[in-house]
């Protein structure tokens, strides 16, 4: 037997479409929150003082642009494969996401330089302002989180949805720093707490950053193990053996798998194929896979010397 079997859901094509048009309706509208406050925040930091409320506008303003990029990405991603891109351009939602993984690197140690800066020489900041400031910004940033945990689990959405959680986070840093220094006048507490929330969100992108590259390196999905996929094809009926298994990432959460499956002398591929494909979509939600059958390797005649 040396044909294959290429497989994929056909009904996947327009579902995955559908979720990337809400993806992207929602990466807009979060875009619209975010760089909307993000301007009042850096004007009233400005006046205030305050190096926690100038640190979050930065990052609304760099989320700003952030979820512009994911929300073209989002787009591209609805493109039809073609002769030249015949898996079509999920994974520019990976790069997307890579794009504001590094950006958010690049903010972090920004934030930590002129926190740095302000702890070996203080400033005055205004509390009360910064108080106000970062209890609207903490409304706005709980809005536009809530919206991107409903817009799926893509790389590109949870990208976005981690410059959010540390736009949220900055502003609870502002506010906490605003109550300490409106109650003690202590003004450390203004660039110690910016490099705390450095440290959290640091922690978040790495995490992001390692799931990117494992998608970019067509590395099993963190979702699945190569050995449990591999000894249930194993457990199908009619299937000997399983070898040369890969599973990967496409973008849009869809995962691809190849591999070539030894079949029973007694077993017939035809209905062999069937029963492996259904068994990964419903235990593994793999709908593209491509599959190729052998028959065991059988020994040569073989003689032997009579004594």
């Amino acid at each position: 037997m040396a044909h294959h079997a290429h497989s994929h859901g056909g009904h996947a094509h327009g579902a995955h479409a559908h979720g990337a048009n809400a993806r992207g309706r929602v990466l807009l509208l979060a875009l619209t929150l975010t760089l909307g406050f993000a301007f009042v925040e850096a004007i009233a930091g400005w006046f205030a003082g305050s190096l926690a409320l100038l640190g979050d506008a930065g990052h609304m303003l760099t989320d700003s642009f952030a979820l512009g990029l994911a929300a073209v990405a989002a787009w591209l991603s609805k493109r039809p494969p073609s002769a030249r891109l015949s898996y079509g351009l999920g994974r520019i939602e990976a790069l997307a996401a890579l794009a504001n993984g590094v950006l958010m690197l690049v903010v972090i140690v920004a934030i930590c330089w002129h926190a740095v800066e302000r702890l070996i020489e203080p400033q005055a900041v205004a509390g009360e302002t910064v108080t106000v400031v970062a209890i609207i910004g903490l409304v706005i940033n709980l809005g536009a989180a809530w919206l991107l945990s409903r817009g799926g689990e893509d790389l590109n959405t949870r990208a976005a949805l981690i410059h959010v959680i540390g736009d949220l986070l900055g502003s609870v840093a502002a506010l906490a720093s605003g109550l300490v220094i409106q109650w003690t006048g202590w003004m450390p507490i203004d660039p110690l707490l910016s490099m705390l929330i450095c440290g959290l969100i640091l922690a978040s992108t790495s995490n992001l950053l390692r799931q990117v590259f494992t998608t970019l390196l067509d590395g099993v999905p963190d979702s699945h193990s190569l050995e449990t996929v591999g000894a249930a094809m194993a457990g199908v009926d009619g299937v000997a053996s399983v070898h040369d298994l890969h599973i990967w990432s496409l973008g849009n959460n869809r995962i691809a798998l190849s591999a070539h499956l030894v079949i029973r002398p007694d077993a017939d591929w035809t209905q062999v194929l069937p029963k492996v494909r259904h068994m990964l979509d419903a235990q593994f939600d793999i709908d593209h896979s491509t599959l190729q059958p052998e028959t065991p390797e059988t020994m040569p005649l073989v003689f032997q010397r009579k004594w």
